[in-house]
């Protein structure tokens, strides 16, 4: 059976190949899906994309978020059937394979009343929302986010249903727009010193009570501890990447001395809490899919401005040139599958 797939073959470079795979018989917890949408997580992929990441090898399919209809299951598969429209982490391939024998799988079922390119969002929302599970936001707190991207955007809506009265900020203007669309009316340019003066008069002087760092960049974060208040906290939810050279006894004592905070850092990657549900443990990336998915169907959260693009996947070139680009217009970019 032929299927279809996008390919990293190098650096930079991406093309659409047919490979002759065996998709006619499954495994015993297996699900095979036809993928109708998959959505580009720009900061993973792009740093594959340049041959930075040591676990993504040349020639390999990228992504991680989809939706598409179950075609067969295995014997032993529970909960999905054929003809079922299901969110899975499948990459960017017209047939993926979903082994629910392994820890890192996910097949939900999708609620009725979600328009199908929009369920992929759930994962960028997974991901934003660890940050609001680690976090001490209660309502009424000033909760700062930097990097205003798909994560960072979702983080400061949730942050906003939360409670919190939010400050989005991105270098990115057209990203700020975006959020303000979103609903979430102090959003700023991250430009030093007017963004600290500007958060300093929104707060009273007091500074934030959360800092959420989602643009993965350390020298953003660096310029945003000054935004933090006394006995605040500093959430990690992007992952760093590049080197940044910069006194760390500075940081330090920003962290610890009493003049400047007693700042508590924290790390929000999403693989903290277990995939499925365990009746042990509160919260699971599942549990979290379920309330991601839940959140788009009901509108609370705003996840149609941010579907920049719907683009074949034979113009997967064109997007990834676009996110690396052109990021004040390419957002979030899914690959329509549905006419390959």
């Amino acid at each position: 059976m032929k299927n279809k797939s996008i390919v990293f073959t190098g650096c930079d470079q991406v093309e659409v190949r047919e490979l002759e795979e065996n998709l006619e018989k499954l495994q015993a917890h297996e699900v095979l899906v036809k993928t109708s949408f998959s959505l580009v997580s720009a900061g993973t992929e792009l740093t594959c994309l340049a041959g930075v990441e040591s676990w993504f090898s040349f020639p390999s399919t990228p992504g991680y978020t989809s939706v598409g209809e179950v075609l067969k299951v295995g014997d032993q598969v529970a909960g999905v059937a054929p003809g079922d429209v299901v969110y899975t982490w499948g990459g960017h391939r017209q047939f993926n394979r979903v082994n629910l024998a392994k820890p890192d799988s996910i097949c939900l079922p999708v609620p009725a009343g979600i328009a199908l390119p929009l369920v992929p969002f759930a994962r960028m929302i997974t991901i934003a929302l660890t940050a609001l599970r680690v976090s001490n936001i209660e309502l009424g707190d000033y909760v700062a986010v930097i990097g205003l991207g798909l994560v960072g955007n979702f983080a400061a809506q949730l942050a906003r249903l939360q409670g919190g009265r939010v400050i989005g900020l991105d270098h990115n203007l057209g990203r700020v727009a975006l959020l303000a669309d979103c609903g979430v009316k102090n959003a700023l340019v991250m430009e030093k010193p007017s963004a600290l003066g500007k958060v300093a008069e929104i707060t009273n002087q007091r500074g934030v009570g959360t800092l959420i760092e989602a643009s993965g960049r350390t020298g953003a974060l660096m310029d945003g501890l000054p935004l933090v208040g006394r006995y605040g906290e500093v959430i990690l939810v992007g992952i760093v990447r590049g080197d940044y050279e910069t006194n760390l006894t500075d940081v330090l004592d920003y962290i610890h001395l009493d003049s400047c905070g007693n700042v508590t850092f924290k790390g929000a990657h999403e693989w903290r809490y277990p995939v499925a549900r365990d009746p042990f443990v509160k919260h699971s990336i599942e549990r979290n899919s379920e309330i991601a998915l839940d959140l788009i169907r009901s509108g609370d959260l705003q996840v149609a401005p941010l579907l920049s693009h719907t683009l074949s996947p034979y113009q997967a070139a064109e997007a990834y040139h676009g996110l690396k680009t052109r990021k004040n217009e390419f957002i979030g970019v899914v690959f329509d599958w549905t006419s390959v």
